[in-house]
């Protein structure tokens, strides 16, 4: 099994697909990595010998990925919050951050929809937040 960037790579994939399964390494990342470390894109990660992995390895750690780019992200976003800006409100009330409509879509960021609806006389009556019309129709 090959380990790349503390990510253990899937054995069936070619290199190129394997290589995106580290954090911050994606498909034009990848290009760069496999001409730096002189491997073939269409060999198997199972197919890969110690040297052409150490190789990777290296190419690899010219990238921040992982933990470090992680922390780097958060950090960005804490100082946008921190300085009070409107990406950074958004950010932290959990709504879209890009500009995109909140009206009708936007799940992904503001969750499961929660139904509030009309409520019932009958309903207003039991809560105590009766209306009047209906307070008074119980007096007679």
């Amino acid at each position: 099994m090959a380990r790349i960037a503390g990510i253990d790579l899937p054995e069936a994939k070619r290199v190129d697909i394997g290589l995106t399964y580290i954090f911050g390494i994606g498909r034009s990342n990848v290009v760069k990595v496999l001409k730096d470390a002189g491997v073939d894109a269409s060999k198997r990660i199972k197919d890969l010998t110690d040297d052409e992995v150490s190789k990777l390895q290296k190419s690899v750690d010219q990238f921040k990925v992982e933990g470090d780019l992680r922390g780097e992200i958060a950090a960005n976003i804490k100082s946008l919050e921190d300085i009070g800006s409107y990406r950074g409100l958004r950010h932290r009330r959990g709504l879209p951050v890009r500009g995109q409509r909140t009206r009708s879509n936007a799940r992904t960021r503001r969750g499961k929809r929660k139904t509030i609806g009309a409520i019932s006389k009958e309903t207003q009556g039991k809560t105590g937040g009766a209306p009047a019309q209906v307070a008074e129709d119980k007096k007679v």
